[in-house]
């Protein structure tokens, strides 16, 4: 994908701050791009403000506009989007788009989630699907995945536990992550079980924060040392067809070779990949999903260190959703921010080295055995 570039990039800690507001968050974020992009707010031609729970805890669609206004980036197209876990990586998508047709030189892309609330919940979300009717919300139905794929591929326990072993090690070294202290293997099996076999500390824990990215075309970003170019974006929905195989997601694997079509590479070039794991289970299965090993062989690739820091293919240097945390409408952009300073050679005692290119891959809910959502972004230097 040719002309589009990422020029600036910023992200809040990830963490239960009970005191911070969704648009001072988003704010913060914003502003450490822009920054970091050495633009004015006055020179930002487009506004993309990602976010899911918001809608529902406040009754307001359009937030959007308020952070866009507060960060003095006015008269200019503001969308506002909402995609699951893939909102930020979606509204990269479009901002994408947006500047590869010459609409705009300039596009800021925010992903921001307040979830420490009092009393949070399910709320509405979903409660007229078939799905969470049966009680299949998002624990349970990883947890079927993961029985499914242990039932073929003879993956077991210790090596989905190993997942979170790993992405803790890494978090250690990540100062906005929110747990950083790691665990061993014998902690996350016996931590208490949420949906067999994933116990508590193989699951993502919910987080206030937020990240934001520049964009912009190659006349602007020409004269910018640090920009890092997009060479795919992709964005793409599954089919809810019942498919017959039952130990992957359909959509993931088509994403991610969409995202290799589009760059001209495989998974052979990438040097660094941030995916989503918002369950052990989800690594081991998008590592697979990526061609970064072969057919069932995810479990094998985590246990035999090659997804570590300082392995083929490390996966998941910032600690992942494991680690970091997940506010929902950040995540997909918190994961681009981490390979941008990646291939930058910013990412200090995480840093891989000599990281060329990097892909971010994200998804977002569960529906008839398919992700409603599956984001790939392929960056490079």
């Amino acid at each position: 994908m040719s002309g589009v570039f990422l020029i600036g990039a910023g992200m809040t800690p990830f963490q239960r701050a009970a005191l911070a507001d969704l648009t001072g968050l988003a704010r913060e974020a914003a502003l450490l791009a822009l920054r970091d992009a050495g633009l004015p707010a006055a020179q930002v031609g487009a506004g993309y403000f990602a976010n899911v729970l918001g809608p529902q805890l406040t009754g307001e669609t359009t937030a959007g506009q308020f952070v866009m206004a507060a960060l003095g980036v006015r008269r200019v197209p503001v969308v506002n989007v909402e995609n699951a876990c893939t909102s930020g990586s979606t509204a990269l998508w479009l901002a994408v788009h947006g500047v590869q047709s010459g609409e705009f030189d300039v596009a800021l892309v925010v992903g921001a989630e307040k979830m420490s609330v009092p009393g949070l919940g399910l709320l509405h979300g979903g409660s007229k699907e078939i799905e969470t009717q049966l009680g299949l919300v998002m624990p349970a139905s990883f947890a079927l995945r993961a029985r499914r794929y242990m039932y073929e591929f003879g993956t077991t326990a210790e090596q989905l536990a190993l997942v979170s072993v790993k992405n803790r090690r890494h978090a250690t070294h990540n100062p906005l992550a929110q747990y950083r202290e790691p665990v061993t293997l014998a902690q996350v099996l016996g931590s208490p079980m949420i949906a067999d076999p994933i116990t508590r500390l193989q699951c993502c824990p919910t987080a206030d924060g937020a990240a934001a990215v520049v964009l912009a075309s190659s006349k602007v970003a020409r004269l910018r040392r640090r920009a890092v170019r997009i060479d795919a974006s992709i964005q793409c929905s599954g089919s809810y067809e019942n498919p017959v195989d039952l130990a992957r997601w359909e959509t993931d694997r088509r994403g991610c070779l969409l995202a290799y079509e589009r760059a001209g590479i495989g998974p052979d070039d990438l040097d660094v990949v941030e995916c989503h794991d918002a369950f052990s289970i989800a690594e081991i299965m998008h590592t697979e999903a990526l061609g970064l090993c072969e057919p069932g062989g995810g479990g094998l690739l985590v246990e035999g260190g090659a997804t570590t820091l300082g392995g083929r293919i490390p996966v998941n240097v910032s600690g992942g959703l494991l680690s970091r945390g997940h506010p929902l409408g950040a995540t997909g952009c918190a994961q681009v921010v981490e390979i941008v300073q990646q291939l930058r050679g910013e990412a200090g005692a995480r840093q891989v080295l000599g990281a060329r290119v990097g892909l971010a891959q994200c998804m977002g809910g569960d529906q008839a055995a398919d992700a409603k959502s599956c984001t790939v972004v392929v960056l490079s230097v």
